[in-house]
């Protein structure tokens, strides 16, 4: 047994920032202070509070050690983990309270509105450890199925607990499964989608890397339901550290009789494999991924046939994205009920987000159904930094919209989302303050789905690209009025007439910001100017000549050559040569320079 547990996280956001050094550095201290039976290092997922990485907590006492470096790991292994005294300089300050006595870590804004249950394992456990998962009821719910329930039993718990798709389109997961369970056919499948290609978005690649035996337990549950034998994850490869976690998990899991020929001696055979995506974004539409696998390029399928009829390789297929099938296994062993308690009439149970953006606690959460945008922005995450306002955020990706200040109560679930423009999608959320510039947001986000398209139908593959030109030439300082009707109009042509989702959602985050920033739009357009100083074809630096106190500082940063003035008297910019590169700005001792 050992006295204390040091649990650091290994996901990506910490694993950027060196906690691999930091763990080696602890087992090395440890060591140097023969510690190592009393002290366990664990190397597990993600924390959520991506901001304060590197992240360490220690137990019993939970101390949250937050932005430790290599150079601080003597410091707490002396003091902390040899004499008991916590290193105070290192906690994260919400934790601390004013009389110093430590808070726990589910008791700060951060965690306290949190339910974690697709996250429930991610930094708590080992996640290369099957030990850890089974003795967090791992595959418990696994055994229940195969030994307690029919398939049919199975199906009706998923369809009770009102469980929707997490992956953006929100359909219920127990029809899904229920569509094809009835097919007959040589072979069925069970397809993961862990291609998460929304920008900011890493929902599923937490889940993967914190707690992957969740997923492998969760596809044998499908299996099981729909009578498939065979599941297949297809993961991005810029996923290192999530595949690699995984394929351990898969191995593991094969080698105790979790996977493969009957598995818990019911005569239920499931085996399961890794496909890796290329990272293009229309592989996660459904077909398109199915596609992928088979080993030809990632197009979707007209539908019908629906996947539940004719999916991977011809065969009736369920595919679900790796956080709706991290609600499986508790869905199974907690019931239906307890699920279908949290959330909204229509949305049941909780939603992990990303937040990232202009807020102070960028990371992961995952929240019940209903909880509003105001909490998530302002409590949990912490509210918008440097004293700015809030303006809106996005949320679905380049599939969602925007949502603005006047809707910042939402409650946030599928139907509520879609009625003011915007989707739930995979569960990304970007916050943006007064500094944004929606109207280059909207190009930011349709210049990504252009470039992603996959060309295979005209309406997608041309209009993203003339639709981006109306809005390059708005940003450009070159846009008329009629310029905003041609846009809504062919906004609608492209949802209406695009072959998959990613068409169909291209012109969403432009319609919602025509719809609630039509103001930005015309100011670009008749004004000639940026109301957030953002796009650069419209902004005019100019020199105070009051201010400027003539030090030559910003002449001499100038790559264009675009500051005159002589020592000691005002400076001049000449409109034609500036670059608008701001290097005079950043310079600028005296806040001389302004933008106009």
């Amino acid at each position: 047994m050992y006295r204390s547990h040091v649990l650091v996280c290994g996901g990506t956001g910490c694993t950027s920032s060196h906690s691999q050094e930091i763990i080696e550095a602890l087992e090395r201290e440890i060591a140097a202070n023969d510690l190592t039976e009393e002290i366990k290092v664990v190397r597990t997922g993600c924390f959520g509070l991506c901001a304060l990485g590197p992240i360490m907590i220690v137990y019993p006492e939970g101390c949250f050690y937050s932005r430790v470096k290599v150079d601080d790991i003597p410091e707490i292994v002396s003091e902390h983990l040899l004499k008991g005294r916590i290193v105070t300089r290192l906690l994260y300050d919400e934790t601390v309270e004013e009389d110093g006595d430590i808070k726990a870590l589910n008791e700060t804004d951060f965690y306290k509105k949190q339910v974690r249950v697709a996250l429930r394992n991610c930094g708590v456990i080992n996640p290369e450890s099957l030990d850890e998962y089974i003795a967090n009821d791992g595959y418990q719910a696994l055994a229940k199925c195969l030994t307690e329930y029919t398939p049919e039993q199975v199906i009706q718990i998923v369809t009770d607990s009102g469980l929707r798709g997490r992956g953006g389109g929100g359909f219920p997961t127990g029809r899904k499964w229920a569509l094809t369970a009835p097919n007959q056919a040589p072979q069925k499948y069970v397809v993961c989608n862990a291609d998460e290609g929304d920008p900011g978005a890493f929902m599923d690649r937490s889940v993967l890397e914190g707690d992957p035996h969740c997923l492998i337990e969760a596809m044998a549950i499908a299996g099981y339901a729909i009578g498939a034998t065979m599941g297949y994850v297809y993961v991005r490869a810029e996923y290192p550290i999530a595949v690699r976690r995984l394929q351990i998990a898969i191995d593991d899991a094969r080698e105790a009789g979790l996977l493969g020929k009957d598995i818990f001696g019911s005569g239920f055979d499931f085996d399961m494999e890794i496909r890796l995506g290329a990272g293009a974004f229309v592989c996660g539409e459904e077909t398109a991924l199915m596609t992928s696998i088979e080993g030809n390029r990632g197009e979707p399928r007209p539908r019908p046939p629906y996947p539940a009829v004719k999916g991977l390789y011809g065969c009736p297929t369920v595919e679900n994205n790796v956080e709706t099938f991290a609600n499986i296994p508790q869905i199974i062993l907690k019931g239906a009920e307890w699920f279908a308690s949290m959330g909204t009439e229509k949305s049941k149970g909780t939603k992990v987000f990303a937040m990232g953006g202009k807020i102070k606690h960028s990371g992961l959460v995952e929240v019940p159904m209903g909880t509003t945008l105001r909490e998530i922005v302002e409590e949990i995450g912490g509210g918008i930094p440097n004293g700015k306002k809030f303006k809106a955020a996005q949320t679905g990706g380049p599939s969602g919209g925007c949502i603005p200040v006047q809707h910042f109560d939402i409650p946030v679930d599928y139907d509520n989302l879609i009625s003011i423009g915007s989707m739930m999608g995979s569960g990304g959320l970007i916050v943006m303050d007064e500094t944004t510039c929606m109207v280059d947001i909207a190009k930011f986000f349709l210049e990504f789905t252009a470039e992603e398209s996959c060309g295979k139908c005209t309406p997608c593959r041309i209009g993203t690209k003339r639709l981006l030109e109306l809005l390059e030439k708005i940003t450009n300082g070159n846009g008329t009025m009629e310029d905003l009707d041609k846009i809504e109009k062919l906004c609608y042509h492209i949802k209406d007439n695009s072959l998959c989702g990613l068409g169909q959602s291209a012109p969403n985050p432009v319609l919602s910001t025509l719809k609630f920033f039509r103001d930005e739009y015309v100011a670009h357009i008749v004004d000639k100017k940026c109301p957030a100083g953002v796009c650069k074809a419209l902004l005019t630096y100019t020199i105070d000549a009051d201010k400027c106190k003539g030090c030559t500082l910003c002449s001499r940063v100038c790559p264009a050559g675009a500051i005159s003035g002589t020592v000691k008297n005002p400076h001049v910019i000449d409109p034609a040569k500036c670059l608008k590169c701001g290097a005079c700005m950043e310079k600028c001792k005296f806040g001389a320079i302004e933008i106009k």
